[in-house]
C-alpha cells in the first residue's frame, strides 16, 4: 500500500499539472480576447460577390468579375496569382526609401499607420502613400492592445488615426489592423460603428526579432501563397532592404503584387468583420 508521503508527491504533481493546463488555457482565451474568430478569405469575398452578381441566366455580363476588378487597375483575383505586400507602425525615416523602391518596382501596398509619433512625425509621407497609390489604414493612435482597453479607449484609439489620415489625404479609411492581432468582441462592434474592417496577415517575416534581411526575405519566400497577406514593419532597420528581393522572387513565381481592397475584389471588406 503506497504511503501517504507517496500519496501527497503524486497528488501534488497533479496538481501542478492542472495548474499548468489552465494557465495555457487562461492565456489562449487572453489572446483571443475570449472570442472564436471567425476569419473571411480573400476568395470567399470574391466568391461571395460573384455569387450576389450572377444573373438570373447565368450568362457573364459586362459587369462580372473582371470588368469590375478592371476598374481597380488591370488585376482580376479571381484568375491572377496574387498577394498583398503590408506595412505596419510606420510611417517612419526609412518610409521614404520604401515608396521608392515600390514605385520603381511598380508595386502598391497597403500601409497601417500608427498617429503618435508618426502620422503626427511624418504627415507628407501619410500624403505620399495616398498621392502614390497606396492603401493608407490604421493602426491606432498608440498601438495601445485593444482586448486590453475599456470601449472609450478602443474607441479613441481607431478613431483619432481615422480622423488625421482623412485630414492629410482626403480619405477616411475603411480599414484598421489591431496590434499584435488582438480582437474581441467589442472591437468588432466598435470597428462596425466607425466603418471599419479588420485585416489580419499570413505571412510574418517576425522582422521585429531581428536586423538580417536575408532572414527576412527567406521567411517571407517560405510563407508565400497565393492570396497571402504579407505582415512587414518599415519602422525596423532590416525590413526595407529586404523588400527589393521579396518583390523579384515573387515576381519570379508569377505572383502579381495588389492592396488588400483589391484583393478582395469585386468583394468590399465589411466594417465589423476580420480579413485574413
Amino acid at each position: 500500500m503506497p504511503s501517504l508521503t507517496r500519496k501527497m508527491k503524486k497528488t501534488g504533481t497533479r496538481l501542478r499539472v492542472l495548474a499548468t493546463f489552465a494557465a495555457a488555457a487562461s492565456l489562449s482565451l487572453a489572446l483571443s480576447g475570449c472570442t472564436k474568430l471567425e476569419t473571411h478569405s480573400p476568395s470567399s469575398v470574391r466568391n461571395a460577390a460573384d455569387a450576389a452578381d450572377a444573373p438570373a441566366d447565368g450568362k457573364a455580363g459586362a459587369s462580372g468579375t473582371r470588368a469590375r476588378a478592371g476598374a481597380l487597375g488591370t488585376v482580376d483575383c479571381a484568375h491572377a496569382k496574387c498577394i498583398a505586400l503590408t506595412f505596419d507602425a510606420g510611417p517612419s525615416e526609412n518610409s521614404a526609401r520604401l515608396l521608392d523602391i515600390l514605385k520603381e518596382k511598380q508595386v502598391p501596398a497597403t500601409f497601417f499607420l500608427l498617429g503618435k509619433r508618426h502620422i503626427d512625425t511624418y504627415p507628407e509621407l501619410v500624403r505620399r502613400m495616398a498621392d502614390e497609390g497606396h492603401e493608407v489604414a490604421s493602426h491606432t493612435w498608440t498601438h495601445k492592445i485593444l482586448t486590453d482597453a475599456g470601449p472609450d479607449e478602443i474607441r479613441e484609439e481607431l478613431e483619432r488615426p481615422n480622423k488625421e489620415i482623412e485630414r492629410l489625404t482626403g480619405k477616411r479609411p475603411t480599414l484598421m489592423r489591431p496590434p499584435q492581432g488582438r480582437t474581441d468582441d467589442t472591437v468588432h462592434d466598435i470597428s462596425r460603428e466607425l466603418g471599419l474592417a479588420e485585416v489580419l496577415w499570413t505571412v510574418t517575416a517576425k522582422d521585429y526579432r531581428t536586423t538580417d534581411s536575408d532572414l527576412i526575405t527567406e521567411r517571407v519566400l517560405d510563407q508565400a501563397s497565393r492570396d497571402g497577406i504579407i505582415l512587414l514593419h518599415d519602422i525596423y532597420d532590416g525590413t526595407v532592404p529586404a523588400v527589393p528581393g521579396i518583390i523579384d522572387a515573387l515576381k519570379k513565381r508569377g505572383y502579381v503584387f495588389v492592396t488588400v481592397p483589391q484583393l478582395l475584389a469585386p468583394g468590399k471588406a465589411e466594417p465589423g468583420k476580420v480579413y485574413r
